[in-house]
């Protein structure tokens, strides 16, 4: 997937105002409109003017494709950061047109429009993505959570409010699954209640872990005799460590299963052990006296099976 730069094809700063970037769609609109413009690609130049407007004229999506950064370039390969839209708050609002596959890849959550407001008033509802700890959905936690929702100021440009919700994360609670808090989306109009907030759970990267669902993976370094002769070892798990036994001869990328230790539910996660084999350093004449030894000892061709 490559880069779209918005700025660019409106002809644009990064600093535009609202206003400007209103300006300059209408007078690149005009030009490429395929009713009126002889240009052999106005159709195509129409319709990537009309994306890069459906984002920068939206101070929500604007602030979030900011969130970018300024050192991609147009044409280069691109994927989304994980996690990049994290803490923002979104409305929902969208046109619900087709757009690139860019577009999607960065505004399919937020693109397709929300609830919107009733015949009684109800305010629209919003939605957000937050990260949690992996811990968090084996125990259960209160956190305090921060997100920015993007505004006009009264010059025209982009600002951020941020608020703070006291939120309850239940326990067993995975990727992917949503937190509804009632009445924390837009307020009301007149008399009509305020729409809901629906928060998106994501995990925060961990040092340890890795989560598919309610699984979780844990790569467990094995020194060569380990894997070989078979053992008793201690490896961390979100719940606290336990013991395992290693079985002889076992090979690297062997997935020892620990049913039920992955997130709680019902049914849990289990949580799967990823041996590793890990090769001690030879440093000094020892070591290297021990290498040359099991050299010796072993009619071993670890390329056998290759060919050519």
């Amino acid at each position: 997937m490559k880069f779209k730069d918005y700025y660019e094809t409106l002809g644009v700063p990064r600093g535009a105002t609202q206003d400007d970037i209103k300006r300059a769609y209408r007078k690149r609109a005009r030009k490429y409109h395929p009713d009126v413009s002889k240009e052999p690609d106005a159709e195509a130049r129409f319709k990537e003017l009309g994306e890069a407007y459906a984002v920068l004229k939206d101070a929500e999506k604007r602030v979030a494709y900011d969130q970018m950064g300024s050192e991609w370039k147009a044409g280069q390969d691109f994927q989304p950061p994980p996690g990049w839209d994290a803490g923002f708050e979104f409305s929902g609002r969208g046109d619900g047109t087709d757009q690139s596959d860019f577009f999607e890849a960065l505004f399919g959550r937020h693109a397709r429009g929300g609830s919107q407001s009733g015949r009684h008033g109800r305010g629209q509802d919003h939605h957000a993505k937050v990260l949690i700890d992996l811990e968090d959905a084996y125990r259960g936690a209160q956190r305090s959570i921060f997100l920015r929702l993007p505004e006009l100021d009264g010059q025209g440009h982009v600002a951020m409010r941020e608020r703070r919700l006291d939120v309850s994360i239940p326990k067993g609670i995975h990727a992917g699954q949503h937190l509804r808090l009632a009445g924390q989306g837009e307020p009301g109009f007149g008399d009509g209640p305020p729409g809901d907030l629906y928060l998106e759970i994501g995990f925060n990267p961990h040092a340890q872990f890795r989560v598919d669902g309610r699984d979780v993976f844990l790569d467990l370094p094995l020194a060569p005799w380990e894997a070989a002769l078979g053992c008793s070892v201690t490896a961390p798990t979100p719940e606290g460590s336990v013991h395992l036994t290693i079985p002889a001869e076992s090979a690297a990328g062997r997935q020892l299963r620990l049913k039920g230790r992955g997130i709680p539910g019902n049914p849990p996660g289990d949580l799967y052990a990823v041996l590793t084999i890990v090769l001690p350093p030879a440093v000094g004449e020892a070591e290297k006296d021990a290498y040359r030894a099991l050299a010796k000892a072993f009619d071993f061709n670890p390329r056998a099976e290759m060919k050519g």
